[in-house]
């Protein structure tokens, strides 16, 4: 199923509001990530949310609506996770998830080229 394309027009309208941030949109991960200098930092899928976050706030955004768990190769991935649409309905619960990606932007690790 290819990304939620309205969902990918809020990401980009909130994103244009932070003009100190260099931002580029790229296909991976069967949807639309938004790098942030450089760095991957939120991610649109079919029909939700994919958030990179500081892996210290686990167990609080755990407990948000719409927190879905991100598991790779059978294990919990501290530091991401997946917000279906009941997360981001409001523009705060909106901004939450995106300002979370946003702060840890610049303490993520910038992927290896291949």
């Amino acid at each position: 199923m290819p990304y939620d394309t309205k969902l990918a027009e809020r990401v980009r309208e909130y994103l244009a509001e932070f003009t100190n941030l260099k931002i580029e949109e790229k296909k991976m991960f069967s949807g639309l990530a938004f790098m942030v200098n450089g760095k991957m930092c939120v991610n649109v899928t079919d029909d939700g949310l994919m958030c990179r976050f500081d892996p210290d706030l686990q167990e609080e955004v755990a407990e948000r609506n719409g927190y879905e768990t991100m598991i790779m190769k059978g294990r919990e991935l501290k530091g991401y996770c997946y917000v279906n649409a009941d997360g981001f309905k409001s523009r705060k619960d909106f901004r939450f998830w995106v300002d979370i990606c946003l702060a840890f932007n610049d303490r993520a690790k910038v992927s290896k080229k291949k």
